[in-house]
Protein backbone atom coordinates (compact mmCIF):
# COMPACT_ATOMS: atom_id res chain seq x y z
CA UNK A 1 0.00 0.00 0.00
CA UNK A 2 1.63 2.87 -1.29
CA UNK A 3 1.21 6.35 0.15
CA UNK A 4 -0.64 7.57 -2.59
CA UNK A 5 -0.90 11.22 -3.71
CA UNK A 6 -3.94 12.08 -2.75
CA UNK A 7 -3.20 11.92 0.46
CA UNK A 8 -0.10 13.26 0.52
CA UNK A 9 -1.72 16.54 -1.26
CA UNK A 10 -4.35 16.59 2.01
CA UNK A 11 -1.36 16.34 4.19
CA UNK A 12 0.11 19.21 2.66
CA UNK A 13 -3.01 21.15 2.74
CA UNK A 14 -3.40 20.41 6.07
CA UNK A 15 0.06 21.81 6.40
CA UNK A 16 -1.02 25.20 4.76
CA UNK A 17 -4.07 25.61 6.80
CA UNK A 18 -2.29 24.71 10.56
CA UNK A 19 -0.11 27.44 9.06
CA UNK A 20 -2.88 29.82 8.04
CA UNK A 21 -4.89 29.20 11.13
CA UNK A 22 -1.45 29.35 13.46
CA UNK A 23 -0.58 33.10 11.61
CA UNK A 24 -4.59 33.97 12.69
CA UNK A 25 -3.83 33.34 16.09
CA UNK A 26 -1.26 35.11 16.36
CA UNK A 27 -3.03 38.27 14.73
CA UNK A 28 -5.78 37.96 17.09
CA UNK A 29 -3.09 37.71 20.29
CA UNK A 30 -1.08 40.54 18.67
CA UNK A 31 -4.52 42.47 18.64
CA UNK A 32 -5.56 41.71 21.91
CA UNK A 33 -2.18 42.89 23.71
CA UNK A 34 -2.62 45.99 21.75
CA UNK A 35 -5.53 46.83 22.99
CA UNK A 36 -4.77 45.66 26.73
CA UNK A 37 -1.60 48.42 26.39
CA UNK A 38 -4.19 50.54 25.16
CA UNK A 39 -6.51 49.87 28.09
CA UNK A 40 -3.35 50.66 30.29
CA UNK A 41 -2.41 53.97 28.63
CA UNK A 42 -6.61 54.70 29.57
CA UNK A 43 -5.98 53.99 33.31
CA UNK A 44 -2.72 55.69 33.51
CA UNK A 45 -4.72 59.39 31.64
CA UNK A 46 -7.59 58.60 33.93
CA UNK A 47 -4.90 58.81 37.02
CA UNK A 48 -3.34 61.81 35.49
CA UNK A 49 -6.43 63.85 34.88
CA UNK A 50 -7.03 62.99 38.57
CA UNK A 51 -3.45 63.66 39.71
CA UNK A 52 -4.56 67.43 37.79
CA UNK A 53 -7.81 67.41 39.57
CA UNK A 54 -6.12 67.28 42.62
CA UNK A 55 -3.28 69.65 42.15
CA UNK A 56 -5.79 71.96 40.67
CA UNK A 57 -7.45 72.18 43.93
CA UNK A 58 -4.54 72.43 46.22
CA UNK A 59 -3.28 75.34 44.01
CA UNK A 60 -7.11 76.78 43.96
CA UNK A 61 -6.61 76.33 39.99
CA UNK A 62 -10.05 76.44 38.22
CA UNK A 63 -8.84 75.58 34.28
CA UNK A 64 -6.29 72.45 36.04
CA UNK A 65 -9.50 71.42 37.88
CA UNK A 66 -11.74 71.23 34.72
CA UNK A 67 -8.19 69.78 32.52
CA UNK A 68 -8.38 67.23 35.05
CA UNK A 69 -11.35 66.29 35.53
CA UNK A 70 -12.26 66.23 31.71
CA UNK A 71 -8.81 63.64 31.35
CA UNK A 72 -10.31 61.69 34.12
CA UNK A 73 -13.37 61.04 32.29
CA UNK A 74 -12.15 60.73 28.97
CA UNK A 75 -9.54 58.44 30.12
CA UNK A 76 -12.53 56.58 32.41
CA UNK A 77 -14.56 55.86 29.37
CA UNK A 78 -11.76 55.20 26.97
CA UNK A 79 -11.35 52.47 29.72
CA UNK A 80 -15.01 51.38 29.37
CA UNK A 81 -14.81 51.05 25.66
CA UNK A 82 -11.06 49.22 25.23
CA UNK A 83 -12.81 47.05 28.05
CA UNK A 84 -15.54 45.54 25.74
CA UNK A 85 -13.52 45.42 22.84
CA UNK A 86 -10.86 43.30 24.85
CA UNK A 87 -13.42 41.34 25.60
CA UNK A 88 -14.59 40.46 22.46
CA UNK A 89 -10.86 39.85 21.62
CA UNK A 90 -10.50 37.13 23.70
CA UNK A 91 -13.45 35.45 22.58
CA UNK A 92 -11.65 35.72 19.10
CA UNK A 93 -8.65 34.63 20.27
CA UNK A 94 -10.17 31.43 22.38
CA UNK A 95 -11.89 30.86 18.67
CA UNK A 96 -8.74 30.70 16.90
CA UNK A 97 -6.78 28.48 19.37
CA UNK A 98 -9.78 26.10 18.62
CA UNK A 99 -9.85 26.61 15.22
CA UNK A 100 -5.41 26.30 15.24
CA UNK A 101 -5.77 23.07 17.62
CA UNK A 102 -8.47 21.48 15.84
CA UNK A 103 -6.36 21.91 12.25
CA UNK A 104 -3.40 20.85 14.21
CA UNK A 105 -5.23 17.32 14.89
CA UNK A 106 -5.91 16.65 11.91
CA UNK A 107 -2.38 17.68 10.21
CA UNK A 108 -1.26 14.87 12.92
CA UNK A 109 -3.34 12.28 12.17
CA UNK A 110 -2.82 12.52 8.41
CA UNK A 111 0.76 12.46 9.42
CA UNK A 112 0.51 9.30 11.69
CA UNK A 113 -1.36 7.73 8.26
CA UNK A 114 1.37 8.89 5.71
CA UNK A 115 4.16 7.52 8.66
CA UNK A 116 1.69 3.88 9.08
CA UNK A 117 1.39 3.42 4.87
CA UNK A 118 5.01 4.04 5.02
CA UNK A 119 5.91 1.75 7.24
CA UNK A 120 3.69 -1.06 5.85
CA UNK A 121 5.40 -0.35 2.51
CA UNK A 122 8.82 -1.19 4.29
CA UNK A 123 7.68 -3.96 5.60
CA UNK A 124 6.58 -5.43 2.37
CA UNK A 125 9.42 -4.31 0.68
CA UNK A 126 11.23 -6.30 3.49
CA UNK A 127 9.01 -9.34 3.34
CA UNK A 128 9.49 -9.54 -0.60
CA UNK A 129 13.49 -8.64 -0.26
CA UNK A 130 13.52 -11.80 2.28
CA UNK A 131 11.01 -13.86 -0.18
CA UNK A 132 13.44 -13.71 -3.12
CA UNK A 133 16.42 -14.39 -1.08
CA UNK A 134 14.60 -17.16 0.48
CA UNK A 135 13.57 -18.60 -3.09
CA UNK A 136 17.05 -17.51 -4.51
CA UNK A 137 18.27 -20.03 -1.65
CA UNK A 138 16.23 -22.77 -1.97
CA UNK A 139 16.56 -23.27 -5.98
CA UNK A 140 20.01 -23.21 -5.28
CA UNK A 141 22.57 -20.75 -6.11
CA UNK A 142 23.73 -20.18 -9.61
CA UNK A 143 27.48 -21.45 -9.23
CA UNK A 144 26.53 -23.95 -6.69
CA UNK A 145 23.69 -25.62 -9.13
CA UNK A 146 26.31 -25.49 -12.05
CA UNK A 147 28.52 -27.17 -10.00
CA UNK A 148 26.44 -29.90 -8.80
CA UNK A 149 25.51 -30.65 -12.32
CA UNK A 150 28.85 -30.93 -13.30
CA UNK A 151 29.40 -33.23 -10.70
CA UNK A 152 26.58 -35.62 -11.34
CA UNK A 153 27.58 -35.83 -15.11
CA UNK A 154 31.00 -36.40 -14.28
CA UNK A 155 29.76 -38.98 -11.85
CA UNK A 156 27.34 -40.67 -14.61
CA UNK A 157 30.25 -40.52 -16.70
CA UNK A 158 32.42 -42.52 -14.83
CA UNK A 159 29.76 -44.95 -13.45
CA UNK A 160 28.59 -45.75 -17.45
CA UNK A 161 32.45 -46.52 -18.50
CA UNK A 162 32.94 -47.99 -14.71
CA UNK A 163 30.13 -50.57 -16.09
Amino acid sequence: MAVSKAIRRLLHLLNMEEEMHRRELESAQGELTQLESALMAAGQQERRGRQLVNSGVLSEDLPDRLTGLEEAHAGSRLGSFLQQHIEVAILQVNERREEYLAKRLERRQAETLVEAAEAMDKVEVNRKSQQALDEWYLTGRPSEKSDTNREVAENSARHSVDD
